[in-house]
Protein backbone atom coordinates (compact mmCIF):
# COMPACT_ATOMS: atom_id res chain seq x y z
CA UNK A 1 0.00 0.00 0.00
CA UNK A 2 1.32 3.52 -1.03
CA UNK A 3 2.02 5.72 1.63
CA UNK A 4 1.55 9.68 0.81
CA UNK A 5 3.06 12.95 2.53
CA UNK A 6 3.91 16.03 1.73
CA UNK A 7 7.65 16.33 1.90
CA UNK A 8 9.96 13.15 2.60
CA UNK A 9 13.68 13.75 3.86
CA UNK A 10 16.29 11.33 3.19
CA UNK A 11 18.98 12.26 5.34
CA UNK A 12 18.64 11.92 9.24
CA UNK A 13 22.56 13.82 10.43
CA UNK A 14 21.70 17.10 11.52
CA UNK A 15 20.93 18.55 9.00
CA UNK A 16 18.27 16.52 7.68
CA UNK A 17 16.76 16.26 11.50
CA UNK A 18 16.82 20.03 11.27
CA UNK A 19 15.02 20.29 8.44
CA UNK A 20 12.22 17.42 9.74
CA UNK A 21 11.83 19.19 12.77
CA UNK A 22 11.35 23.04 11.06
CA UNK A 23 8.97 22.05 8.34
CA UNK A 24 6.76 20.24 10.47
CA UNK A 25 6.78 23.07 12.54
CA UNK A 26 5.90 24.37 9.80
CA UNK A 27 2.55 22.31 9.53
CA UNK A 28 4.00 19.58 6.75
CA UNK A 29 3.10 15.58 7.12
CA UNK A 30 6.85 15.02 6.63
CA UNK A 31 8.75 11.67 6.58
CA UNK A 32 12.43 11.22 7.36
CA UNK A 33 14.80 8.18 6.62
CA UNK A 34 18.36 7.32 7.17
CA UNK A 35 19.88 3.77 7.03
CA UNK A 36 21.86 4.33 9.83
CA UNK A 37 19.99 5.28 13.31
CA UNK A 38 21.40 8.51 14.93
CA UNK A 39 23.98 7.94 17.90
CA UNK A 40 23.01 10.18 20.41
CA UNK A 41 25.43 9.51 23.62
CA UNK A 42 29.52 10.17 23.37
CA UNK A 43 30.51 6.71 24.32
CA UNK A 44 29.06 4.54 22.12
CA UNK A 45 30.63 3.30 18.52
CA UNK A 46 30.28 5.72 15.71
CA UNK A 47 29.59 8.90 17.80
CA UNK A 48 30.23 12.20 15.70
CA UNK A 49 32.88 14.13 18.22
CA UNK A 50 33.22 17.06 15.71
CA UNK A 51 30.69 19.98 16.89
CA UNK A 52 28.53 22.05 15.31
CA UNK A 53 29.01 25.92 15.63
CA UNK A 54 25.79 27.41 14.95
CA UNK A 55 26.53 31.05 13.68
CA UNK A 56 24.07 34.15 14.70
CA UNK A 57 21.51 33.73 11.33
CA UNK A 58 20.85 30.03 11.94
CA UNK A 59 19.07 31.14 15.45
CA UNK A 60 15.90 31.77 14.03
CA UNK A 61 15.70 28.87 12.18
CA UNK A 62 16.77 26.35 14.81
CA UNK A 63 13.88 28.11 17.19
CA UNK A 64 10.97 28.23 14.43
CA UNK A 65 11.90 24.31 14.44
CA UNK A 66 11.45 24.16 18.22
CA UNK A 67 15.36 23.05 18.56
CA UNK A 68 16.75 26.34 20.47
CA UNK A 69 15.42 26.08 23.52
CA UNK A 70 16.16 22.39 23.85
CA UNK A 71 19.88 23.40 23.08
CA UNK A 72 20.85 26.61 24.61
CA UNK A 73 21.50 25.30 27.97
CA UNK A 74 24.27 22.78 26.22
CA UNK A 75 25.85 25.74 24.28
CA UNK A 76 28.88 27.33 24.59
CA UNK A 77 29.11 30.74 23.22
CA UNK A 78 31.61 31.96 20.73
CA UNK A 79 32.32 35.54 21.17
CA UNK A 80 35.69 35.85 19.27
CA UNK A 81 37.05 34.10 16.19
CA UNK A 82 40.91 34.02 17.25
CA UNK A 83 43.19 33.38 14.71
CA UNK A 84 46.76 32.67 15.15
CA UNK A 85 49.66 32.77 12.81
CA UNK A 86 52.42 30.31 14.20
CA UNK A 87 54.33 29.82 10.53
CA UNK A 88 57.75 30.71 11.84
CA UNK A 89 60.82 29.21 11.95
CA UNK A 90 59.49 27.62 15.65
CA UNK A 91 55.68 26.62 16.44
CA UNK A 92 55.28 29.45 18.38
CA UNK A 93 52.53 32.17 18.02
CA UNK A 94 53.87 35.27 16.12
CA UNK A 95 50.69 37.02 15.04
CA UNK A 96 47.86 36.77 16.83
CA UNK A 97 44.19 38.89 15.75
CA UNK A 98 41.30 39.00 17.65
CA UNK A 99 37.79 39.09 15.51
CA UNK A 100 35.36 39.99 18.48
CA UNK A 101 31.87 39.88 17.55
CA UNK A 102 31.25 43.15 19.64
CA UNK A 103 32.13 45.21 16.69
CA UNK A 104 29.17 44.49 14.43
CA UNK A 105 26.45 43.26 17.27
CA UNK A 106 25.57 42.51 20.78
CA UNK A 107 25.32 39.11 20.61
CA UNK A 108 28.22 36.41 20.30
CA UNK A 109 29.29 34.74 16.54
CA UNK A 110 27.70 32.12 17.83
CA UNK A 111 27.36 29.13 19.94
CA UNK A 112 28.89 25.38 19.93
CA UNK A 113 27.60 22.40 21.05
CA UNK A 114 28.80 18.44 19.97
CA UNK A 115 27.01 16.74 17.40
CA UNK A 116 26.53 13.67 18.82
CA UNK A 117 24.22 15.77 21.60
CA UNK A 118 22.50 17.48 18.69
CA UNK A 119 21.03 14.36 17.39
CA UNK A 120 19.54 13.61 20.79
CA UNK A 121 17.44 16.62 21.63
CA UNK A 122 17.03 16.71 17.41
CA UNK A 123 15.07 13.22 17.45
CA UNK A 124 13.34 14.76 21.08
CA UNK A 125 12.02 16.99 19.18
CA UNK A 126 10.76 15.07 16.21
CA UNK A 127 8.92 12.49 18.73
CA UNK A 128 7.01 15.62 19.96
CA UNK A 129 5.51 16.74 15.87
CA UNK A 130 2.90 14.54 15.46
CA UNK A 131 2.81 14.81 11.99
CA UNK A 132 6.47 13.72 11.15
CA UNK A 133 7.36 10.39 10.90
CA UNK A 134 11.50 9.53 11.54
CA UNK A 135 12.30 6.25 10.59
CA UNK A 136 16.04 5.55 11.52
CA UNK A 137 17.27 2.44 9.87
CA UNK A 138 15.31 2.88 6.64
CA UNK A 139 17.07 4.71 3.91
CA UNK A 140 16.07 5.78 0.21
CA UNK A 141 16.43 3.43 -2.07
CA UNK A 142 15.44 5.01 -5.77
CA UNK A 143 12.34 7.29 -7.01
CA UNK A 144 10.45 7.77 -10.13
CA UNK A 145 9.47 11.80 -10.49
CA UNK A 146 6.06 12.74 -11.87
CA UNK A 147 4.60 15.88 -12.65
CA UNK A 148 2.23 15.69 -9.36
CA UNK A 149 4.45 13.60 -7.29
CA UNK A 150 7.66 11.84 -6.23
CA UNK A 151 7.28 8.05 -5.90
CA UNK A 152 9.95 6.89 -3.51
CA UNK A 153 10.70 3.66 -3.10
CA UNK A 154 13.04 3.29 0.51
CA UNK A 155 14.54 -0.37 1.28
CA UNK A 156 12.21 -1.42 3.39
CA UNK A 157 9.98 -1.96 0.21
CA UNK A 158 7.88 0.72 1.18
CA UNK A 159 6.92 3.14 -1.02
CA UNK A 160 6.08 6.88 -0.72
CA UNK A 161 4.21 9.31 -2.78
CA UNK A 162 5.75 12.86 -1.99
CA UNK A 163 4.73 16.17 -3.27
CA UNK A 164 8.78 17.02 -2.44
CA UNK A 165 12.01 15.41 -1.74
CA UNK A 166 14.74 16.62 0.07
CA UNK A 167 18.11 14.97 -0.45
CA UNK A 168 20.10 15.49 2.67
CA UNK A 169 22.02 12.53 2.45
CA UNK A 170 25.48 13.47 2.55
CA UNK A 171 28.28 14.24 0.25
CA UNK A 172 27.25 10.54 -1.83
CA UNK A 173 23.88 11.08 -1.56
CA UNK A 174 21.52 8.72 -3.07
CA UNK A 175 18.85 11.18 -3.76
CA UNK A 176 21.43 13.52 -5.92
CA UNK A 177 22.18 10.30 -7.66
CA UNK A 178 18.94 8.92 -8.10
CA UNK A 179 18.62 12.65 -9.69
CA UNK A 180 21.14 12.39 -12.65
CA UNK A 181 22.91 15.54 -10.75
CA UNK A 182 27.08 15.58 -10.60
CA UNK A 183 29.19 17.11 -8.48
CA UNK A 184 32.77 18.62 -8.39
CA UNK A 185 35.25 17.55 -6.18
CA UNK A 186 38.34 19.04 -4.91
CA UNK A 187 40.61 17.21 -2.89
CA UNK A 188 43.62 18.51 -1.34
CA UNK A 189 45.38 15.07 0.77
CA UNK A 190 44.30 15.97 3.99
CA UNK A 191 42.17 14.77 6.36
CA UNK A 192 41.19 16.01 9.83
CA UNK A 193 41.13 14.91 13.62
CA UNK A 194 38.21 15.64 15.71
CA UNK A 195 38.48 15.15 19.40
CA UNK A 196 37.75 17.03 22.63
CA UNK A 197 40.05 18.37 25.28
CA UNK A 198 40.48 19.73 28.76
CA UNK A 199 43.05 22.40 29.86
CA UNK A 200 43.70 24.55 32.77
CA UNK A 201 43.44 28.11 30.79
CA UNK A 202 39.79 28.95 30.37
CA UNK A 203 39.10 29.61 26.39
CA UNK A 204 37.07 32.67 27.55
CA UNK A 205 34.22 32.06 24.58
CA UNK A 206 37.47 32.32 21.88
CA UNK A 207 37.31 30.07 19.21
CA UNK A 208 40.75 29.64 18.04
CA UNK A 209 42.74 28.81 14.74
CA UNK A 210 46.16 27.94 15.14
CA UNK A 211 47.68 28.31 11.16
CA UNK A 212 51.23 26.62 10.41
CA UNK A 213 51.23 24.52 7.80
CA UNK A 214 48.63 21.49 6.89
CA UNK A 215 45.55 23.08 7.65
CA UNK A 216 44.69 24.55 10.73
CA UNK A 217 44.24 23.70 14.10
CA UNK A 218 41.01 24.63 15.76
CA UNK A 219 39.83 24.73 19.41
CA UNK A 220 36.17 25.52 19.85
CA UNK A 221 34.77 26.16 23.80
CA UNK A 222 33.13 23.66 24.86
CA UNK A 223 30.98 24.47 28.30
CA UNK A 224 33.20 23.55 31.17
CA UNK A 225 32.08 20.67 32.88
CA UNK A 226 33.20 19.77 36.57
CA UNK A 227 35.12 23.28 37.01
CA UNK A 228 37.03 22.24 34.28
CA UNK A 229 37.59 23.92 30.71
CA UNK A 230 36.80 22.11 27.72
CA UNK A 231 37.32 22.74 23.87
CA UNK A 232 36.53 20.77 20.98
CA UNK A 233 39.78 20.14 18.66
CA UNK A 234 39.42 19.99 14.70
CA UNK A 235 42.94 19.15 13.09
CA UNK A 236 43.70 19.16 9.57
CA UNK A 237 46.70 18.09 8.09
CA UNK A 238 48.17 15.68 5.57
CA UNK A 239 47.00 12.41 4.79
CA UNK A 240 50.10 10.42 6.05
CA UNK A 241 50.32 12.88 9.16
CA UNK A 242 46.98 12.64 10.65
CA UNK A 243 47.73 8.61 10.10
CA UNK A 244 51.03 8.99 12.24
CA UNK A 245 48.95 11.00 14.55
CA UNK A 246 46.13 9.38 15.08
CA UNK A 247 48.26 5.91 16.05
CA UNK A 248 49.96 7.41 18.80
CA UNK A 249 49.69 7.00 22.45
CA UNK A 250 47.74 9.07 24.57
CA UNK A 251 50.46 10.74 26.33
CA UNK A 252 52.87 11.31 23.01
CA UNK A 253 49.40 12.50 21.39
CA UNK A 254 49.01 15.33 24.15
CA UNK A 255 52.39 16.34 23.66
CA UNK A 256 52.43 16.82 20.20
CA UNK A 257 49.11 18.58 20.13
CA UNK A 258 49.81 20.84 23.21
CA UNK A 259 52.91 22.09 20.49
CA UNK A 260 50.62 22.16 17.89
CA UNK A 261 48.06 24.76 19.59
CA UNK A 262 50.85 26.96 20.68
CA UNK A 263 50.37 26.65 23.65
CA UNK A 264 47.72 29.09 24.10
CA UNK A 265 45.30 27.13 26.93
CA UNK A 266 48.05 25.70 28.71
CA UNK A 267 48.81 21.61 28.50
CA UNK A 268 46.01 19.98 26.77
CA UNK A 269 44.45 16.70 27.91
CA UNK A 270 42.33 14.09 25.69
CA UNK A 271 39.23 13.56 27.03
CA UNK A 272 37.93 11.44 24.24
CA UNK A 273 38.75 9.45 21.47
CA UNK A 274 40.67 10.51 18.10
CA UNK A 275 38.02 10.34 14.90
CA UNK A 276 39.39 10.53 11.79
CA UNK A 277 37.37 12.55 8.67
CA UNK A 278 38.55 13.29 4.99
CA UNK A 279 38.93 17.10 3.93
CA UNK A 280 37.18 17.76 0.58
CA UNK A 281 35.43 20.87 -1.41
CA UNK A 282 32.36 19.41 -3.78
CA UNK A 283 29.50 21.54 -4.79
CA UNK A 284 26.63 19.84 -7.13
CA UNK A 285 26.10 21.66 -10.61
CA UNK A 286 22.48 21.86 -9.51
CA UNK A 287 20.32 22.30 -6.46
CA UNK A 288 17.12 21.28 -7.50
CA UNK A 289 14.85 19.04 -10.12
CA UNK A 290 11.48 17.65 -10.59
CA UNK A 291 9.83 17.87 -7.30
CA UNK A 292 13.40 17.53 -5.73
CA UNK A 293 15.99 19.63 -3.86
CA UNK A 294 19.03 19.31 -1.99
CA UNK A 295 20.88 20.38 0.86
CA UNK A 296 23.96 20.21 3.15
CA UNK A 297 26.05 18.18 2.13
CA UNK A 298 24.35 16.44 -0.82
CA UNK A 299 24.61 20.10 -2.78
CA UNK A 300 27.90 21.19 -1.21
CA UNK A 301 31.18 20.39 1.33
CA UNK A 302 33.81 22.43 2.45
CA UNK A 303 36.63 21.64 4.70
CA UNK A 304 35.97 23.02 8.37
CA UNK A 305 36.89 26.28 8.47
CA UNK A 306 35.14 29.60 9.63
CA UNK A 307 31.73 27.05 11.27
CA UNK A 308 30.47 27.93 7.63
CA UNK A 309 29.52 24.06 6.65
CA UNK A 310 26.17 23.65 8.80
CA UNK A 311 25.46 26.88 8.71
CA UNK A 312 25.30 26.78 4.81
CA UNK A 313 22.85 24.19 5.33
CA UNK A 314 20.74 25.42 7.12
CA UNK A 315 20.43 28.91 4.81
CA UNK A 316 19.57 26.22 2.41
CA UNK A 317 16.58 25.50 4.57
CA UNK A 318 15.67 29.07 5.77
CA UNK A 319 15.64 29.56 1.97
CA UNK A 320 13.38 26.36 1.18
CA UNK A 321 11.11 27.81 4.35
CA UNK A 322 10.65 31.36 3.12
CA UNK A 323 9.79 30.26 -0.50
CA UNK A 324 6.74 27.60 1.48
CA UNK A 325 5.71 30.76 3.50
CA UNK A 326 5.53 32.84 0.54
CA UNK A 327 3.82 30.54 -1.88
CA UNK A 328 1.87 28.02 0.09
CA UNK A 329 0.27 25.35 -1.79
CA UNK A 330 2.18 22.74 -3.45
CA UNK A 331 5.70 22.20 -1.75
CA UNK A 332 6.96 20.78 -4.52
CA UNK A 333 5.93 22.78 -7.76
CA UNK A 334 8.61 24.03 -10.19
CA UNK A 335 8.36 27.76 -9.53
CA UNK A 336 9.38 26.93 -5.78
CA UNK A 337 12.20 23.99 -6.60
CA UNK A 338 13.34 25.96 -9.70
CA UNK A 339 13.38 29.74 -7.16
CA UNK A 340 15.25 27.59 -4.73
CA UNK A 341 18.08 26.81 -6.94
CA UNK A 342 18.31 30.21 -8.24
CA UNK A 343 18.61 31.72 -5.16
CA UNK A 344 20.93 29.50 -3.48
CA UNK A 345 23.38 28.16 -6.05
CA UNK A 346 25.15 31.32 -6.35
CA UNK A 347 26.12 32.20 -2.98
CA UNK A 348 26.85 28.28 -2.28
CA UNK A 349 29.75 28.72 -5.16
CA UNK A 350 31.22 31.94 -3.83
CA UNK A 351 31.42 30.26 -0.54
CA UNK A 352 33.12 26.76 -1.72
CA UNK A 353 35.74 28.76 -4.06
CA UNK A 354 36.25 31.30 -0.83
CA UNK A 355 36.92 28.28 1.65
CA UNK A 356 39.07 26.41 -0.67
CA UNK A 357 41.50 29.27 -1.07
CA UNK A 358 41.39 29.61 2.89
CA UNK A 359 42.42 26.09 3.07
CA UNK A 360 45.33 26.24 0.41
CA UNK A 361 46.57 29.08 2.07
CA UNK A 362 46.32 27.32 5.56
CA UNK A 363 48.50 24.40 3.70
CA UNK A 364 51.01 26.39 2.87
CA UNK A 365 54.35 24.74 4.09
CA UNK A 366 57.05 26.92 2.55
CA UNK A 367 58.36 29.45 4.75
CA UNK A 368 57.89 32.09 2.29
CA UNK A 369 54.44 31.67 1.37
CA UNK A 370 53.86 31.26 5.69
CA UNK A 371 55.34 34.74 5.60
CA UNK A 372 52.53 36.02 3.00
CA UNK A 373 49.77 34.60 4.63
CA UNK A 374 50.82 36.49 8.13
CA UNK A 375 51.23 39.86 6.57
CA UNK A 376 48.01 39.21 4.56
CA UNK A 377 46.13 38.54 7.55
CA UNK A 378 47.96 41.72 8.98
CA UNK A 379 46.80 43.67 6.64
CA UNK A 380 42.95 42.33 6.66
CA UNK A 381 42.77 42.82 10.23
CA UNK A 382 44.43 46.66 10.89
CA UNK A 383 41.53 48.49 9.05
CA UNK A 384 38.67 48.60 10.71
CA UNK A 385 35.91 48.55 8.13
CA UNK A 386 37.56 45.66 6.02
CA UNK A 387 37.44 43.50 9.35
CA UNK A 388 33.72 44.67 10.06
CA UNK A 389 33.08 43.52 6.63
CA UNK A 390 34.44 40.13 7.02
CA UNK A 391 32.64 39.28 10.43
CA UNK A 392 29.67 40.17 8.69
CA UNK A 393 30.00 37.89 5.52
CA UNK A 394 31.30 35.01 8.01
CA UNK A 395 28.26 35.41 9.35
CA UNK A 396 26.18 35.81 6.04
CA UNK A 397 25.07 39.83 7.45
CA UNK A 398 26.60 40.99 4.39
CA UNK A 399 24.43 43.40 1.98
CA UNK A 400 22.42 40.83 0.05
CA UNK A 401 23.36 40.78 -3.93
CA UNK A 402 20.67 40.56 -6.83
CA UNK A 403 19.74 37.30 -7.68
CA UNK A 404 18.31 35.99 -10.98
CA UNK A 405 14.69 35.68 -8.57
CA UNK A 406 13.63 37.44 -5.55
CA UNK A 407 10.30 35.82 -5.07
Amino acid sequence: MRETTDILISGGGVAGLTAAAALGSAGFRVICVDPSPPVTTVEADGADLRTTAFLQPSIPVLQGAGLWDRLEPHAAALQVMRIIDAGGAEPVARLVKDFDAADISDQPFGWNLPNWLLRREMVARLADLPNVSFRPGVGFARMLTREAEALVTLTDGAQISARLVIGADGRDSPVRDALGIAVRTFRYGQKALAFAVAHDLPHDNISTEVHRSGGPFTLVPLPDRDGQPQSAVVWMETGPEVARLAALPGPAFETEMTARSSGILGDLRLLTRRSVWPIISQIADRMSARRSVLMAEAAHVVPPIGAQGLNMSLADLACLLDLLAKHPGDPGSAGITDAYHRRRHWEVQARVTGIDLLNRSSMAGAQPLRDLRAKALDGLYSARPVRQTLMRAGLGMGRKAATPDQG
